[in-house]
């Protein structure tokens, strides 16, 4: 299936670079390019995009306000954050406004295209970098990655902690059947269960919280 892919970056050259790697990928058509929030709002209006490559510091409106809107209007339009900026708080506001990946400029190629694929599934992609920092900044020895493994948070079962667990990873929904030995059906039913319980609303917000609350980690 080909992903149409929106490109918003305030930066021309870099718009036209990421225009022109984007067409040379298979499987791939760029449905326009946007300078900032608001043009990016108005062409996912009009384009209905399956993807937004979003970068985030832009004038007018910035990407997190501008992915917040989209997610919010176009729930079928996923977001991937391309920016050169990874500190912390960029990053959770990023995955808190609704974007599902989050990739720093130094991504190559096949990490972008890879990206695209992974949360047209409906599945998260974080560069590797982000998530150490996640891990590094949220789950130090005085956070809550020190809890008891027996002593999971807002009521999530052992097996919703688990299905977590495996998300936080990457896995995707028939990855976790296979792992545990499961339907599909059960394991969606474990994740519309557990997104309840820790309130958040898609799997890039769900990566978030199970690395503040230690449930990540191998």
């Amino acid at each position: 299936m080909t992903a149409r892919v929106l490109v918003v970056d305030d930066q021309t050259v870099v718009r036209e670079g990421l225009i022109l790697l984007l067409g040379l990928l298979p499987g791939i058509e760029v449905a326009g390019s946007a300078g900032d929030g608001e043009a990016a709002l108005r062409l996912v209006e009009a384009e209905r995009p399956d993807v937004v490559l979003m970068d985030l510091r832009m004038p007018r409106m910035d990407g997190v306000e501008a992915t917040r809107r989209i997610r919010a209007a176009h729930p079928d339009t996923q977001v991937v954050v391309l920016t050169t900026y990874s500190d912390d708080e960029s990053v959770f506001a990023a995955l808190q406004a609704g974007a599902r990946g989050f990739l720093t400029k130094s991504a190559d190629a096949d990490e972008i295209a890879r990206a695209i694929a992974t949360v047209m599934r409906g599945d998260a992609q974080l560069d590797p970098a982000v998530q150490r920092r996640l891990l590094d900044t949220i789950s130090g020895p005085r956070g809550e990655a020190g809890r008891s493994k027996n002593d999971l948070p807002d009521g999530l079962t052992r097996r919703e902690a688990q299905v977590l667990h495996l998300i936080a990873q990457g896995r995707s929904n028939a990855q976790i059947a296979a792992d545990l030995v499961v339907s599909e059906a059960t394991v969606k039913t474990h994740i519309n269960n557990l997104f309840a319980k820790i309130g958040v609303r898609d799997r890039a917000q769900a990566v978030t919280y199970a690395y503040r609350h230690g449930l990540a980690e191998t």
